[in-house]
Order: structure tokens, then C-alpha cells, then sequence
């Protein structure tokens, strides 16, 4: 009789044990479900091409240039292109590292399609950023430089240029101005390239010839 009894109480024992065990898996399993209910879901990310380093304007791109960085979708820029779009394109202006390269921060040949043999895409920066907002691509502009001073009369480096095309706005609003491409000759890009050293340059909108 004692050794029935013994063997009753050690499986009551053994049964209450396993119960434990069991509440003790599904408290853990419970706690770890709604763990990862409330944990936040990873938010999505695009790659976008960015400088690999500051760059100066002008500069031919090469892949050492260029890597990726991770964007959140609705920070992506517009018209943005893949490396191999890129390499061997030109900039139009400085970029900073990490600065994501778009369809509108560079030169390249599709701006001077149509233009003609000795075309030449022309970055001019204009002191007051805020005229430029008046600017679309295809207008015609007289280009004007001035000490910075004022105290010399403005003189015109080059007339009825078309602009190719402007950067962003969210750029246009630079400290040092806004940056617009214009097609030209040699002869007029070498005037700016002179004109921007020592002068402070800015516009009239021209009539078309």
C-alpha cells in the first residue's frame, strides 16, 4: 500500500512539474510574440548615388567618385541616375560628400544636343540667387559683371546666351548665389571663368535672335 501511494504522489509530483514547465514555455513565448509586436518595422530605404567626396564643379566623374547611401522614400530627389549613368559626365557645381548627384547637377552631352561644333556648356554662379528664380531653361540672358564694390559700371561678358539649364531651388538660395548653365563659345566660357574671379555677375532676360 506505501509503495502504491509513494508511486501515486511521485507521479502527482512529476505531472505538476511538467505544468510548470508548460505555463513557464507559453509565458515566455506570449512575452516574446508581443515583444515583437510592439517592436517598430524596419522603415524601407532606397540607395541613391551620392559624392564619395566634396567635388569641385567642372569635374569629370569617375566611379571613385560616386558611391550609395540608404534614403528614406519620400526624401529621394528627383531625377536621380544609377553609377554607370554617371561616370564620365561633368559637374556642373561643387557637390559636398554624401551630396546625392542628380540629372540636375550635371552636364552632360544631352545638353548641348542641337547646338552645334563649338558649343560649349558654361556654369555661371549669379550673385543674387533670388533673380534666377525668374529664369526657365531656353530663356536668353545678357550676362553683366561688377566689382563687388559697385563702385565700377556693369559690362557685359556675354549676350543672348540661352540657359541650358538651373539648379534646385532648395540650392538656388546659396550663400555664395545660384548656379545656372548656359551655352556659349570658348571665347564667352573663358570670359566668365575670368569674370567670376574678381567680379560679381549677374543678368538681363534678352529677347531670342
Amino acid at each position: 500500500m506505501d509503495h502504491q501511494w509513494e508511486r501515486l504522489t511521485g507521479l502527482l509530483t512529476g505531472l505538476a512539474w511538467r505544468r510548470r514547465l508548460i505555463a513557464g514555455a507559453l509565458a515566455a513565448t506570449g512575452t516574446a510574440i508581443g515583444l515583437t509586436a510592439l517592436s517598430p518595422a524596419t522603415p524601407p530605404t532606397v540607395d541613391v548615388v551620392v559624392a564619395a567626396d566634396a567635388l569641385p564643379g567642372g569635374q569629370t566623374l569617375t566611379s571613385d567618385d560616386l558611391t550609395t547611401a540608404a534614403f528614406s522614400p519620400d526624401t529621394v530627389p528627383p531625377r536621380t541616375l544609377d553609377i554607370d549613368d554617371l561616370v564620365g559626365r561633368v559637374l556642373g557645381g561643387p557637390l559636398d560628400d554624401g551630396e546625392p548627384v542628380t540629372e540636375t547637377r550635371i552636364v552632360g552631352p544631352g545638353l548641348l544636343e542641337g547646338w552645334g561644333v563649338g558649343t560649349v556648356a558654361v556654369p555661371v554662379r549669379i550673385a543674387d540667387a533670388g533673380s534666377v528664380g525668374l529664369l526657365r531653361p531656353g530663356d536668353h540672358i545678357d550676362l553683366l559683371a561688377t566689382s563687388p564694390d559697385g563702385i565700377t559700371g556693369a559690362s557685359a561678358i556675354a549676350a543672348n546666351v540661352p540657359v541650358l539649364t538651373i539648379r534646385p531651388d532648395e540650392d538656388a538660395m546659396a550663400a555664395d548665389g545660384a548656379l545656372v548653365v548656359i551655352a556659349g563659345t570658348e571665347e564667352q566660357a573663358n570670359a566668365v571663368a575670368q569674370a567670376a574671379v574678381t567680379s560679381r555677375l549677374s543678368f538681363t532676360i534678352a529677347a531670342p535672335e
